[in-house]
């Protein structure tokens, strides 16, 4: 279908606006994963790039770094930053939530999603449960 690719970009609007209303913010986990994978792709990077494919390799390895360095950051900024096969992950999964919704526009989803408190809550359901499972994050919200 053509326009799914529409739709994924209203279902990410949707839940970086959810998550700012609720001011969600999420710690992903202390690991040494991503450092190790920050010196592990720019290994990589040099092996296959010299010395400018280190550079891209740590870029991308640093990306991952962020991951899992533990500060709180908005959602909506974590959102934005996830790799475009998480964040289909993501979409898929919010889908099943709006899927009987007919919308024209990411507005126009958000609006119908927010005035209805059921489907609000299953949205914050699916976002809650990718970040905690997905990137092992600490949810807090705003008081």
């Amino acid at each position: 279908t053509a326009e799914m690719p529409i739709r994924a970009d209203d279902v990410m609007k949707l839940l970086s606006h959810v998550a700012q209303v609720k001011g969600m913010k999420a710690a992903v986990a202390h690991s040494g994963r991503g450092a190790a994978l920050a010196g592990a792709s720019a290994f990589v990077g040099g092996m296959l790039g010299g010395p400018p494919g280190i550079a891209v390799g740590g870029a991308v390895g640093g990306l991952i770094g962020w991951m899992t360095s533990g500060q709180f950051k908005s959602v909506p900024q974590i959102l934005m930053e996830l790799p475009a096969a998480e964040r289909q992950k993501l979409c898929d999964e919010t889908m099943a939530v709006v899927k009987n919704i007919h919308w024209t526009d990411a507005a126009q989803l958000i609006a119908l999603v927010m005035s209805n408190s059921t489907l609000t809550e299953k949205v914050i359901g699916v976002l809650t449960t990718y970040l905690t499972n997905e990137l092992k994050a600490q949810i807090k919200y705003a008081e």
